[in-house]
Order: structure tokens, then C-alpha cells, then sequence
């Protein structure tokens, strides 16, 4: 059996990550898609700007009905987490371009990315 720290560090080291620095520059060109993981409640106190939301315990039943599998999607959740394991199965489940933002919505916020709601 493996541990939570196990699985994380499973998953982070089959994943991209990317600083929230990086991602601005990928939220300037608008080319990619920010997919917020985090349950509602976190999201109401903010988001990236028109960024789509799933929350990571819906992910694999619905993100199939809402992004193409060739979209380039960056995922950030709170603190980087829950998106590394959301980057994962969306690998398995055949995504191509998947990113995970490191620190997550607080690294965001800390790097002073625009923060919608």
C-alpha cells in the first residue's frame, strides 16, 4: 500500500508543473484553458479569470463533456495537490497537453495573477 505522500509523489513525477509565473504567461496568450479543481466554496472567494470549473472529485465523469482531449488545459487547485493528481488521470484518460500549477490559486494570488469574484 502506499502512503498519500506516496501517490503524490507518484503522480508529480509523471505530470508537467509549472510555476504561477509561467502560467500568467500562458493565461496572457489565452490559448490555454485554466481548469479550477477546487470544491465550489473555494471557488467562490475567487478564480482565475474565465477559468473553467470541475471539481476534482467530478473530474473523470465530466471533463470529457466539456474539453476536447487535444485542449491544452493548465490545472490549479489550492495549493498544487489536488491539481497534480487531476493532471494525472486526465493524462490517463488521454488528455496530451495538461500542465499543473505549482502553489496553486495561492501561488497565483502571491505572484500577483488577476483574481476574478
Amino acid at each position: 500500500m502506499k502512503s498519500y505522500s506516496e501517490l503524490l509523489a507518484d503522480a508529480k513525477s509523471k505530470i508537467t508543473e509549472i510555476t504561477p509565473e509561467a502560467a500568467k504567461k500562458l493565461h496572457d496568450e489565452k490559448q490555454w484553458t485554466f481548469l479550477d479543481v477546487r470544491d465550489q466554496q473555494e471557488v467562490n472567494l475567487g478564480k482565475v479569470p474565465g477559468a473553467l470549473h470541475i471539481s476534482r472529485g467530478t473530474l473523470e465523469s465530466k471533463v470529457e463533456g466539456q474539453l476536447p482531449h487535444d485542449t491544452p488545459v493548465v490545472i490549479y487547485c489550492a495549493g498544487g495537490n489536488r491539481s497534480a493528481f487531476a493532471a494525472d488521470v486526465m493524462q490517463q484518460m488521454g488528455y496530451t497537453k495538461v500542465v499543473s500549477m505549482i502553489d496553486g490559486f495561492r501561488g497565483w494570488a502571491q505572484a500577483g495573477g488577476e483574481v476574478e469574484g
